[in-house]
């Protein structure tokens, strides 16, 4: 795997259900390396800290694989990296052979694949059709976000170096389809409900589907 593009955003306002948002989610390619902290990437907008951001939260990858698809659905959008509000776009990144709690040294960092997108409304709007959330659920290629072990910047071109793998675990693929299909495969549940990789809020929601 290896990052294509690295980017930010600053505050975009926009107007839903009458009310004015602030959002970061409008992120866009920029030509220098970013710095990955414990929190978040530094010099990107985090409005919600409340649902973006935090150790678990912390940077979120995207496939660049997936924009063809995309692309194809929704031709007139302006198109460019960062279009999901991921914070690095990393071609080669095939969420059904990354798995949770992966371990890989990128640049000066070490990030940890961890908890799974949750798309919200904001993705909606960026795309100027809510029912896209069906449609990205659907797919259910989401990229992941990551937790940062050690900090450190990565850069265009830098290149994904697996640390470390847990002898049993879920792919990235499977753990999205777990959190949000109704028919739960009960040995996911089971590796889901104990990794450390995600929240512990996490961890015992999907316990409370394990029969």
């Amino acid at each position: 795997m290896k990052i294509i593009s690295t980017n930010i955003a600053q505050p975009t306002t926009f107007f839903w259900n009458g009310k004015e948002e602030t959002t970061g989610i409008y992120k866009k390619p920029i030509d220098q390396p970013i710095y990955l902290t414990r929190n978040d990437v530094a010099q990107d907008e985090v409005t919600d800290r409340l649902h973006h951001g935090g150790f678990y939260k912390a940077c979120y990858m995207f496939s660049s694989e997936q924009y063809p698809y995309w692309k194809n659905l929704y031709p007139d959008l302006d198109w460019n990296w960062g279009m999901f509000g991921e914070n690095l776009t990393v071609a080669g990144f095939d969420e059904r052979k990354v798995f949770l709690g992966d371990v890989f040294k990128v640049g000066n960092a070490v990030v940890q694949v961890s908890q799974y997108r949750e798309p919200c409304y904001k993705l909606g709007h960026r795309f100027g059709d809510q029912k896209m959330l069906k449609q990205f659920i659907e797919l259910g290629f989401a990229g992941t976000y990551l937790s940062i072990l050690e900090e450190g910047y990565v850069a265009v071109n830098d290149e994904f170096s697996l640390v470390e793998r847990l002898k049993t675990s879920i792919s990235v693929a499977d753990l999205f389809r777990l959190a949000h299909t109704k028919e739960k495969d009960q040995d996911h549940l089971k590796i889901a409900a104990v990794s450390k990789a995600i929240p512990v809020k996490k961890r015992s929601l999907f316990s409370s589907y394990l029969k």
